[in-house]
């Protein structure tokens, strides 16, 4: 068999590049997981999607966030550019251009179908890590959300864990038994002591989320991961990209909703043991963001995941600077590798690249740390695994030219994708559905018609009997009377509309707390208005 007979063997293995010997992944082993890293500007992006091409090829469906808009190439055919067929050349291709199917998904909904998770999906944990909880902050929400499942809360969008979070707060106005929440109150407080201040910090990171867009992330229709294992009617993997242009403004934000795409994997896929080729391959670009600052919860959680995920057929390929960017329980689970050029220009750097060097399998006609520094654009040191998944000798070697566009595609061709798309439709329109949010209002809303039934009416009415007792009228709500005029003036301040005297600027909020003597010098003010006209 010809070299180029192998390069066409698209079933069993995908052609990354070539040094000495073509350089080749075995997709068998493509689960094991990997690992690309190098320096701004060495080519780090080609080769992921040199990559997403092959795993498409053979069938695999692929999802990558594409932070700089560089990946949607992938969507159109490349062109026979001078250096690329001189690339192709070298490593003995012959240069065909072509296209793949994408998707395309966006956070904000703006460039690609809306994503979406509920607060339940989400968790506690990754919620704090989003808010950048403490320990005390992260412990009220755990109680919020063990509340809302006790009590058939669903919790779906940011109303809602707002709602619980005021729900769960010691009684504001020592209202005892007659506290429409008091249930909820006094279960959230036999887990321990959930002070307003807490409370208050938490809602204050919510509001920090959502002047970042995090609420639309929040809602239904959910993403359903499954739309992710698409395949397009020639067999090929659809490759779902992510735009993370924008959402790369909100790192934690961005690092967490993979970490969650990560988790949900996880948890719903059948084991697959070792497949011949992966089900589903995830490129999770600028991944050092997923180890900053982690707590040890979190961390022990990503280890888990990406340790059993593998069984899943599911494949992780973390992208970052330099290998020292992942941690060491992470890094030794990631065993196909490819490093582009560092830089060392500080005793700093040069400590990096050794440690780079470090994690490869030796080769002796190399000097690893060396040859990291003199890589020109596009060219890598290689690492795959072999037959019996072990690490090869590391080498060094040209990266092959995508078949598609390097480079963005324009808005007008994104539109024409999406119109085509076959999700399209599906996730466009948000829905709200009853939940937390409105289950606790109409609770509250019940209590307050059961106290006025009790009272022998509404306050409105009250104030409709006095009138009618001055004037001699019979006022009641419901007909346009001055009992009537009186109510809209409270609740509405709708100064043209009322007898003149009346205040102006009786507000909303003095409605909620009539009653007592509040309302009845509410109702003195009114009416000496009244008769003083």
């Amino acid at each position: 068999m010809t070299s180029s007979d192998k390069m066409s063997d698209t079933d069993t293995k995908i052609f990354v590049g070539k040094g000495e010997e073509p350089a080749w992944l075995t997709l068998a082993l493509a689960n094991r997981h990997g690992l690309v890293t190098g320096a701004t500007g060495t080519g780090k992006t080609v080769t992921l999607q040199v990559m997403a091409e092959g795993f498409a090829r053979a069938g695999v469906p692929v999802f990558a966030a594409d932070i700089k808009g560089d990946l949607s190439g992938i969507s159109e055919a490349g062109e026979a550019k001078d250096f690329i067929i001189k690339r192709a050349g070298e490593i003995g291709l012959n240069y065909e251009p072509d296209r793949f199917s994408a998707v395309f998904w966006d956070v904000f909904g703006e460039q690609g179908h809306p994503v979406r998770a509920t607060v339940t999906e989400m968790g506690p944990l990754l919620l704090a890590r989003m808010l950048d909880l403490n320990d005390v902050q992260e412990g009220v929400l755990n109680v919020a959300f063990r509340v809302a499942d006790e009590n058939g809360l669903a919790l779906i969008d940011m109303k809602d864990l707002r709602a619980l979070l005021d729900a769960i707060v010691p009684d504001p106005g020592n209202k005892g038994d007659d506290d429409p929440l008091a249930q909820i109150r006094k279960a959230a407080q036999s887990f321990g002591n959930v002070t307003r201040a807490t409370v208050g910090t938490i809602q204050r990171q919510l509001l920090v989320l959502e002047n970042q867009g995090g609420t639309k992330f929040f809602g239904e229709p959910a993403l359903s991961l499954q739309d992710f294992m698409r395949t397009d009617r020639d067999g090929r993997g659809m490759i779902n990209i992510l735009v993370a242009d924008k959402l790369m403004q909100n790192p934690r934000l961005y690092a967490t909703f993979l970490l969650w795409m990560l988790s949900e994997l996880f948890e719903q896929m059948p084991e697959a043991g070792d497949p011949p080729k992966p089900k589903l391959v995830f490129f999770f670009d600028e991944a050092h963001l997923l180890f900053n600052d982690a707590p040890k919860a979190l961390m022990e959680k990503i280890e888990q995941v990406v340790r059993l995920i593998r069984s899943k057929g599911v494949g992780v390929y973390f992208v970052t600077q330099n290998p020292i960017d992942v941690p060491d329980r992470v890094l030794g689970q990631l065993g196909n590798r490819v490093q582009h050029a560092l830089r060392a220009y500080t005793p700093r750097d040069q400590k990096a690249v050794l440690a780079a060097a470090q994690t490869f399998r030796p080769n002796p006609k190399l000097d690893t740390a060396k040859v990291i520094m003199e890589l020109g654009k596009g060219e890598a040191l290689v690492s795959f695994l072999e037959g019996n998944g072990v690490p090869a000798m590391v080498e060094r070697a040209l990266i092959r030219p995508p078949s598609a566009r390097i480079g963005p595609i324009t808005p007008e061709e994104r539109r024409a994708i999406m119109d085509q798309s076959p999700l399209k439709g599906k996730y466009d329109t948000a829905i709200d559905s009853e939940s937390a949010y409105e289950i606790l209002q109409k609770r509250v809303a019940g209590t307050a018609a059961t106290a006025e039934a009790a009272a022998g009416g509404s306050i409105w009415d009250k104030i409709g009997g006095i009138v009618s007792t001055i004037f001699g009228t019979n006022v009641r709500r419901g007909r346009l009377s001055t009992g009537q005029l009186i109510a809209r003036k409270v609740t509405r301040s709708v100064t043209d509309q009322v007898v003149g005297g009346v205040a102006a600027d009786i507000g909303k909020s003095v409605a909620g707390s009539i009653g007592g003597s509040v309302g009845r010098a509410i109702v003195r003010g009114t009416l000496g208005g009244l008769l003083r006209r």
